[in-house]
């Protein structure tokens, strides 16, 4: 059981106690909510509270006993996958857009996590548990590209060293393909700002200052333009992460102005833009159906070997397909 505390803020005061820890936790519904608060699992500022109902004045300072997870354990199924590298202790793929990574709710079944049981059987790295066995990393649903994925204990252990140093001090590279509206002022540069889950929609990441926010840095480049009457209507950009938060790269760049093309969570407001597209970019966009973002390229350091490991993979069609249209062959 994990123990999590925060405080609400002055603005939580008048909500009801279920509402505003619902906009403060991921993965859990109202009613999971209610449950912990009669189960004695919530205190406020040194007090259990039951009344999932009682007004809050703001400020509060909250501890949450949250339950473990109860969920189904995943089962094997055969899902093909594109297998870039495979030893006794790590497999790296490249996943395809559409595919969720490991099971959740809304997604039980259809995982990469059900894909690599059937593929590796029980060889893979059961520290993260039965939901997500050998995962170290994660790519959205939607965002296609390289992941590795342990096999091993020892590799596990040694590649979460790996992503949580984010490359600063060690061998980790990881480098991303989008497509984002607009032109850039500056070619290059750091976007340097913390993350928060939005407390008005719980699928969402924002950029914030309140205390649960993370620090978040993302570097950028843009490689080309594509004109469109008097202004670029879409930059193409690698990015790089010196972080690795939910969603971080589509909520940093719509931050700046620039969201991914395709992205109907952080890009909706953009929408108005898509008759600037030349009419084979449009149909392309419709095509990706998606938002423009692909993992090309993943480098590290075999957590058991010590070899210099290193993938790179092209961007998918759909992508490709949209990449062409607009920046040409």
């Amino acid at each position: 059981m994990a123990r999590r505390e925060f405080r609400f803020e002055p603005q939580d005061a008048g909500k009801r106690l279920d509402k505003a820890l619902a906009g403060r936790l991921d993965g859990f519904s109202r009613g999971r909510i209610q449950q912990m608060i009669a189960e004695s699992r919530v205190q406020l500022n040194g007090t259990i509270e039951i009344n999932a109902t009682k007004k809050l004045a703001g400020n509060e300072a909250v501890i949450l006993d949250e339950p473990p997870p109860v969920a189904a354990t995943p089962v094997p199924q055969a899902i093909p996958l594109t297998i870039l590298h495979e030893d006794a202790h790590l497999i790296v793929i490249d996943k395809p857009a559409g595919l969720v990574v490991h099971p959740a709710a809304g997604h039980e079944t259809g995982t990469l996590v059900n894909a690599l049981l059937a593929h590796c059987g029980e060889s893979l790295s059961g520290i993260n548990g039965v939901l997500r066995p050998g995962i170290v990393h994660r790519l959205d649903k939607d965002t296609s590209g390289v992941m590795v994925v342990a096999k091993s204990d020892r590799a596990h252990r040694g590649l979460a060293e790996q992503f949580a140093d984010h490359g600063r001090t060690g061998p980790l590279d990881r480098a991303y393909r989008a497509i984002c509206w607009g032109a850039f002022e500056r070619k290059a540069g750091c976007i340097d700002a913390a993350i928060a889950r939005s407390r008005q929609n719980r699928e969402k990441m924002v950029v914030s200052r309140a205390e649960e926010a993370r620090f978040a840095i993302t570097h950028y480049q843009v490689l080309d333009e594509s004109a469109g009457e008097a202004r670029a209507v879409a930059s193409l950009v690698s990015c790089r992460l010196e972080t690795g938060r939910t969603h971080q790269i589509r909520v940093h760049l719509a931050h700046i102005g620039h969201p991914l093309l395709g992205d109907a969570l952080y890009g909706s407001g953009f929408r108005t833009r898509e008759p600037h597209l030349a009419p084979g970019a449009r149909s392309a966009l419709a095509d990706l159906a998606r938002q423009a973002l692909h993992a090309e390229l993943l480098a590290f350091e075999h957590p058991v070997t010590g070899e210099e490991m290193r993938f790179e993979t092209r961007p998918p069609p759909d992508f490709a397909a949209l990449e062409r249209e607009l920046f040409g062959p």
